[in-house]
């Protein structure tokens, strides 16, 4: 449950995303391909704890294996928002870690998103959602996002987001034990970037139909860990991956559904960790955003 005080916020939720589809439809001069994809919220988050500082200091007090602080996307975000509103005041920053860095299920993302959310609250910055979309924008792409709110189906470089409804299911998700590092599979040669373009209504009309992720073919190519876990989960329904993976998902019409493919889950020869989730319609803190 998330604790709110004058001087600090606990518990704060950053959650997780699935691509239930993602086309490579260009590349823009400057590089950034040119996407569309239908973001889902999970109810699986890492969460984040504050506490305010009136020295101006930022702060991460834990250790987060893999992230230094000075690159974190936490810390940058706070320091971006305290440059941007002329804060004076300083934050110190605890980031529970429990989605997988290389996931493909937009953690860091999320986390920094979170953090220009409970900031601007804390601190009385009073920015706007749009604001601290603009904001989010110069983190990373995916960032506005989890700042919009609630899913959507998205255009441009992952920015260009229209709100849209999904239906309530739950999905498992399978961690397959490597991290696939974003840029190896944007840049590479095989990836396809001629997809055709599809509207809102195609995707509302057939949210379970024959919609890809561009980026898996490359994937698997690359890291054979992520086909081995596509052609597990494939035997109980749809299986895609993510992002940029590595994570795989197939959605289950019940909890019970989903338990039960967890228990089937193999233990060995893979270093799978297998999880469930269920779908969100809105995010945790979207009341904390003022349009």
């Amino acid at each position: 449950m998330i604790k709110i005080g004058e001087t600090y916020l606990e518990n704060c939720p950053a959650p997780a995303k699935l691509n239930l589809f993602l086309h490579v439809t260009g590349r823009r001069d400057d590089g950034y391909h040119l996407l569309e994809s239908a973001f889902q919220l999970l109810d699986h988050s890492d969460l984040l704890h504050f506490k305010l500082r009136s020295d101006g200091q930022i702060l991460r007090t834990n250790d987060v294996p893999g992230v230094p602080q000075e690159s974190d996307l936490v810390i940058r975000a706070a320091k971006l928002l305290q440059r941007h509103s002329g804060s004076q005041l300083g934050a110190e920053i605890t980031l529970d870690k429990k989605l997988p860095m290389g996931g493909g299920l937009g953690g860091g993302s999320s986390d920094a998103a979170t953090t220009l959310i409970a900031l601007n609250r804390l601190w009385n910055s009073k920015l706007s959602r749009q604001q601290l979309m603009e904001l989010g924008l110069k983190l990373g792409a995916d960032v506005p996002f989890f700042l919009f709110g609630q899913n959507a189906f998205a255009q441009g470089i992952g920015e260009a987001l229209t709100p849209l409804q999904t239906p309530d299911c739950w999905y498992v998700v399978i961690e397959p034990g490597v991290s696939a590092p974003t840029a190896a599979i944007f840049s590479s040669k095989a990836l396809t970037r001629n997809s055709p373009s599809i509207k809102v209504s195609d995707f509302q009309r057939y949210p379970q139909g024959t919609w890809k992720n561009d980026l898996q073919s490359v994937a698997i190519q690359l890291f054979p860990e992520i086909l081995a876990a596509l052609d597990w989960l494939n035997a109980y329904g749809t299986a895609k991956m993510t992002g940029s993976g590595s994570c795989v998902f197939c959605a289950c019409d019940s909890e019970e559904t989903a338990n039960q493919i967890l228990k089937n889950v193999p233990k060995k020869p893979h270093s799978w960790n297998a999880w469930k989730a269920k779908t969100l319609h809105q995010h945790p803190l979207a009341n904390w955003l003022a349009d």
